[in-house]
């Protein structure tokens, strides 16, 4: 299916300025990202998503966030002043908010190493019973 409108659809007047996607947001905005959408929402941004449909049993989706340039820009501003209360754990320029951010990495950092050393030694192990049985009369 072709992106292109058909020739009897008028030009628009201007082209809307694309949604931002959260790592642009994050940068603009002294939150953490797994709280763009909660901060959005205490600010009056708006925010499209797409994904984040069910897989039944495995989980769901990963979500995906668009926010509306204007309305970030907008809040930035008022974030910035202070007049938005946001709890310090979201935030990364609180200490909450920066050991908050470092425990979750450290922690997904050691389940990531440790799942790899599990099925290294699972693989180990299984090499060396098939050696065995190979070389057992």
């Amino acid at each position: 299916m072709p992106n292109t409108p058909d020739p009897g659809t008028p030009e628009p007047a201007h082209e809307e300025e694309p949604w931002l996607s959260s790592d642009e947001v994050a940068k603009l905005w002294p939150v953490r990202k797994d709280w763009l959408p909660g901060v959005a929402h205490r600010t009056d941004v708006r925010v499209r998503s797409s994904g984040g449909a069910s897989r039944g049993t495995w989980g769901a989706e990963p979500t995906f966030y668009y926010f509306h340039p204007g309305d970030v820009r907008r809040a930035a501003s008022v974030i910035a002043d202070g007049h938005v209360d946001i709890p310090s754990d979201w935030r990364t320029d609180t200490p909450d908010g920066r050991r908050a951010e470092f425990w979750g990495a450290l922690s997904a950092r050691v389940a990531g190493t440790l799942f790899i050393a599990a099925v290294l030694c699972a693989l180990i192990i299984g090499l060396a019973t098939v050696i065995f049985l190979l070389t057992v009369e």
